[in-house]
């Protein structure tokens, strides 16, 4: 791993926090939102959307460990009310759930 490389996992790790279904939903409905299988290391995926790696990205869609959030995963959200580990790879918000709150 390079030091570019080092440097931009390291902003990313900083930008990555805690975000309820209540927040997120307004970047789902910007059609912003994909999913991050939780096998997969949030940053490690930021990181290779960020500089485009493409065949890694492709492969991970390809297996389903990555996709973009559907209405029927709204919908199941908003019933659960999860919370994610969130972080921007813009135009995109990588999220894995971590919790649901029964409240």
């Amino acid at each position: 791993m390079n030091d570019d490389t080092q440097a931009l996992r390291a902003r990313l790790n900083a930008e990555t926090g805690k975000i309820a279904w209540a927040e997120l939903e307004r970047h789902f409905a910007r059609g912003t939102v994909v999913k991050v299988n939780a096998a997969l290391d949030l940053v490690d995926v930021a990181a290779c959307v960020v500089c485009d790696d493409s065949e890694a990205v492709r492969g991970w869609m390809a297996g389903g460990a990555l996709a973009r959030a559907t209405d029927a995963d709204a919908r199941l959200w908003g019933q659960r009310q999860p919370v994610f580990w969130a972080v921007v790879a813009a135009p995109w918000v990588l999220v894995q759930e971590i919790e649901h709150r029964d409240d």
